[in-house]
């Protein structure tokens, strides 16, 4: 695990904004949206956490990307002990967002990105990537490799209620309150007064004996035609 001593007095001053101190974690709620943070900084992820849980998230937090797979079971055999009682108990619970840092000692949270990607069971699950250095290709090659969002350190509140909007409208979509699209809307039913009920106009031959019928305008209006005198 990386030292704290080199953390920012930004950062800090941000984690007392919060009110953290002895952190107690609320009663878990089937509802709420479940996060898995990954950082190897201690001050950082107890920062992650208390802004997650303001926003109504309940938080798994680990200090590797080998720890974040072993909980999510998907690289076992490189497990580096056993879970406690606490992280087993939690496994069982859906993972609705993973949010990991970016530079961590073996394995960087790129690599772990793509481990998660290459995983038939959690290739879905949106992946947030923390850095606290703005680095354009590092940003595109995260998203080209499948992040959801990047974001610069030190996180904000504003950051994070915007994940937790955006898994919730999600979460609200997979529960079948999805916008009902064209090809579903009921077929349209017009009345007989509708202006669009009327049938197209015909064409008619010279010879037809309905030709004494007034001539349509382009709009489907009939001209007013003067009678033609008889010139035999």
């Amino acid at each position: 695990m990386a030292s704290d001593g080199g953390v920012s007095c930004l950062r800090r001053s941000e984690m007392m904004s919060v009110g953290i101190g002895g952190i107690e974690s609320p009663p878990l709620d089937v509802d709420e949206v479940h996060v898995l943070a990954v950082d190897d900084s201690l001050v950082d992820r107890i920062v992650i956490e208390r802004l997650l849980r303001i926003t109504s998230c309940k938080v798994t937090a680990v200090d590797s990307g080998w720890r974040a797979l072993e909980f999510l079971g998907i690289d076992n055999e490189n497990a580096s002990a056993e879970l406690d009682a606490s992280l087993r108990i939690k496994r069982r619970l859906k993972v609705d967002l993973i949010i990991t840092d970016y530079c961590m000692p073996g394995m960087t949270g790129y690599e772990l990105l793509k481990k998660i990607k290459e995983s038939s069971s959690f290739r879905q699950v949106p992946v947030v990537i923390m850095s606290s250095e703005n680095v354009i290709t590092r940003i595109d090659r995260c998203l080209e490799e499948g992040a959801e969002d990047f974001l610069l350190k030190p996180v904000k509140l504003a950051d994070v209620k915007r994940l937790r909007n955006y898994l919730a409208r999600d979460v609200k979509l997979s529960n079948g309150n999805k916008r009902k699209l064209p090809e579903d809307s009921p077929p349209l039913t017009l009345s007989p007064d509708s202006p669009d009920s009327s049938p197209p106009p015909s064409t008619l031959s010279p010879d037809s004996s309905d030709s004494s019928s007034p001539p349509l305008s382009p709009r489907g209006d009939h001209f007013l035609a003067a009678p033609i005198p008889d010139r035999r």
